[in-house]
Order: structure tokens, then C-alpha cells, then sequence
């Protein structure tokens, strides 16, 4: 079956399309949604056949997957991660919602599927209101996986019509919230107690 196709708008989300939307992530709905940087693919991180799906288009096994997931703020961060240090607080602070991932320690909270082989966790906030407030709305974070090949920048990444013709029948709901970027976002290592970059995407480093 067809994915649906739905029309959201970063500045003002509407309500009834996000609560039909996290009803369906709910169900086990796989989504394709935009972020501050590229798109991703996701699901309710709380659903584990939902999080098999996704590795399985992504075409990587699950228990070696880079995944890492979306929060709605930083108070809902500190559920999912063992500690924050003072100092890496007030960057988060400063960073989010904002194009960057920071890997933590991962707390009990956190589904096995998602952190057992690696007891670290990246945890995103982005400055998107669309993906954010769907998991406002969900009670839950969902995964973000980029759609984008690792090796090079393929446009279907962000035009949302592209997204559709490749994924349409891979995914349940994709969500055109207009053109994606074409960079991914700052990867930060938390777990030294200070912050070390682990990739420059666009997220600015002048920042920490």
C-alpha cells in the first residue's frame, strides 16, 4: 500500500494532522519526516517491530544500526541518558533545538533495541517544530535515521516528491514539510564529561 502523503508547515503544524500522525506511530506506523537538516525515517522508539522495519529499509541489522532519536527538550533528555555534566548542559542549552546530535550514556529508559550493543545514545532536539511536536504528542521520542546515502548527496533527500517515488511504498506516512537541507547534523560526544566533535555537519562548533 501507498504511503499517505501529508502537508505540514515548520512555523505552525497543525494539530489535527500531528495527532494523526503519532496515532499511527502508535500503531507502528514507519514516517518520513523533515528535521533541521536532511529528512529521516523513524518510528516510535518504543516499538520494536516499528524500529526492525526501519533498519530493514535502511537495509542494516538492527543491532548494528546508528540510531539515534528525537526528543521534544532538554528536560525529556535527561530520562534517556545516565547524567549530564554541568558544563554539558549549558551547551545544551545554547544548541538546542538545533542541528546537532549529542551521544550519551544511555539510562534504563532507553529500549534495549536501540542501546544495547552500544550503551550510547544521540539524542537530537531540532529546530523543526514538526517532528518535535509530534513527539510531544506521542508521549514517546521517535528514531531519526537519515534517508541520505552516507557516500554522496543524492537529491532525493530533499525535495519531498523524490522522497515519495523512492520510499512510497516502503513506509506508511511521509510527510512533505518542503525542501530538506543536504547537510546532516553535529555529532557530539558527551561521554568524557566534556564535549568532543565526532562529525562537523551543519551544526556550528563555535558554539562549544
Amino acid at each position: 500500500m501507498a504511503a499517505e502523503l501529508i502537508r505540514l508547515y515548520p512555523e505552525n503544524p497543525e494539530p489535527r494532522k500531528i495527532i494523526q500522525i503519532a496515532e499511527a506511530l502508535r500503531d507502528g506506523a514507519v514516517i518520513i519526516y523533515p528535521t533541521d537538516t536532511v529528512y529521516g525515517i523513524g518510528c516510535d522508539i518504543m516499538n520494536a517491530k516499528a524500529v526492525d522495519r526501519v533498519c530493514r529499509i535502511k537495509g542494516v541489522k538492527t543491532n548494528k544500526a546508528q540510531l539515534s532519536f528525537i526528543c521534544y527538550d532538554i528536560s525529556d533528555i535527561a530520562q534517556y541518558t545516565r547524567s549530564i555534566p554541568t558544563p554539558v548542559f549549558k551547551v545544551l542549552k545554547k544548541a538546542l533545538p538545533g542541528p546537532y546530535t549529542f551521544l550519551f550514556p544511555a539510562s534504563t529508559q532507553v529500549p534495549k533495541i536501540i542501546s544495547a550493543k552500544k550503551k550510547m545514545v544521540g539524542i537530537r532536539i531540532p529546530d523543526n517544530n514538526i517532528p518535535r511536536d509530534i513527539v510531544r504528542e506521542l508521549g514517546n521520542p521517535i528514531v531519526t535515521t537519515s534517508i541520505r546515502d552516507e557516500d554522496e548527496v543524492i537529491e532525493y533527500t530533499t525535495d519531498p516528491e523524490l522522497i515519495y517515488e523512492k520510499f512510497g511504498n516502503l513506509v506508511d506516512i511521509i510527510i512533505d514539510g518542503g525542501y530538506g537541507n543536504n547537510v546532516a547534523s553535529t555529532i557530539l560526544d558527551t561521554s568524557s564529561g566534556s564535549i568532543e566533535v565526532v562529525r562537523e555537519g551543519l551544526g556550528d562548533i563555535s558554539i562549544l
